[in-house]
């Protein structure tokens, strides 16, 4: 099966119980088959969960779920080492990282050291218990929901966390209509029963390496360049994007293309995924915040005064 006619399987099954959110379905099955983490930031109850859930269903594959919460411990999330009194040695335990899929609910209501947890699964795909690394199961994904930083009990998530997340989605209200729709459907309860699989990990392994062979052309590579170094010298903005952030878009849009049918990225490819891959890498200055400028409107701007196609004349430094 093609990416395309697989991320077309993929979007019609989670349509069976998430409707109204069509391009955020589009923007998770891209970052899945790019091989980035994804947090869906907003309010309780728009459906982050249940977007997850069901992805993982369709999917093909094995999904552990992390609720953070306060007292949750880095030892909870990687496992440990346990005393066996019968046998007199220390068995290990792997927690629930060592999945497939990982939901981390809320995760921004964890303390820091405890957020801090999964920056080594996230970005090496292991994790090191008393010493020892272990490798995580392929594909490896964090899938992480994230209530408002205004919330109670809330921590807001580190930089270092914030970069390895490839796309920061937020699911926003349903529309009148689609919320009708969601009652009529759902009812009383998700029917999760009704969504099949339509791959699996060894499928989603497969479509990644058909991803590979999306070509990039030197101009594509240099605008995704000329964009991330224009945040980077923005007066408005106290730290830009991160060469990590370049990486994450690059292959955002290799993937986004390949959902396309194309072999090739356009601008417009990395256009369209500009805000989801390089906002949340983004932090305002103090005066800038103050005077009410977001990250959005700051990218906004750099995206309407860097050029797709530069002169000729132009060299990227």
């Amino acid at each position: 099966m093609d990416v395309q006619a697989l991320a077309e399987r993929v979007l019609m099954e989670t349509e069976k119980v998430i409707m109204g959110k069509t391009e955020h379905i589009r923007m998770v099955i891209m970052s899945v088959l790019a091989g980035g983490h994804v947090l869906l930031d907003d309010y309780p109850g728009v459906g982050k969960t249940t977007l997850v859930k069901t992805i993982s269903i369709v999917l093909g594959c094995q999904m552990r779920r992390v609720q953070f919460v306060p007292d949750l411990l880095p030892s909870d999330i990687t496992g440990m080492r346990i005393f066996n009194q019968k046998t007199g040695d220390f068995e290990l335990r792997h927690g629930p990282v060592m999945t497939n899929l990982l939901l981390a609910d809320e995760i921004n209501r964890a303390i820091p050291r405890t957020q801090a947890a999964l920056l080594e699964a996230m970005e090496e795909r292991q994790i090191s218990i008393d010493g020892e690394c272990f490798p995580l199961p392929e594909p490896f994904l964090v899938l992480a929901t994230q209530n408002p930083v205004e919330m109670e009990s809330t921590f807001r998530l580190p930089a270092a966390q914030m970069d390895r997340f490839l796309v920061r989605l937020t699911m926003g209200y349903p529309g009148p209509e689609d919320e009708c729709a969601m009652l009529r459907r759902v009812g009383d309860h998700i029917p999760y029963e009704q969504v099949e699989p339509v791959t699996d990990p060894s499928g989603l392994i497969a479509a990644r390496k058909q991803i590979e062979q999306v070509h990039v052309s030197d101009p594509a590579a240099e605008y995704i360049v000329r964009l991330t170094q224009a945040t980077r010298s923005h007066p408005q903005l106290s730290m830009g994007a991160s060469p990590r952030a370049s990486l994450g878009l690059y292959r955002a849009a290799r993937a986004w293309a390949a959902m396309a049918g194309r072999d090739f990225v356009t601008p417009d490819d990395v256009k369209a995924l500009a805000h989801p891959v390089l906002e949340h890498r983004l932090v305002v200055s103090g005066e800038a915040r103050f005077s009410g400028v977001t990250a959005g409107s700051i990218l906004d701007e750099i995206l309407n005064t860097v050029n797709a196609t530069p002169k000729p004349s132009s060299v990227l430094q």
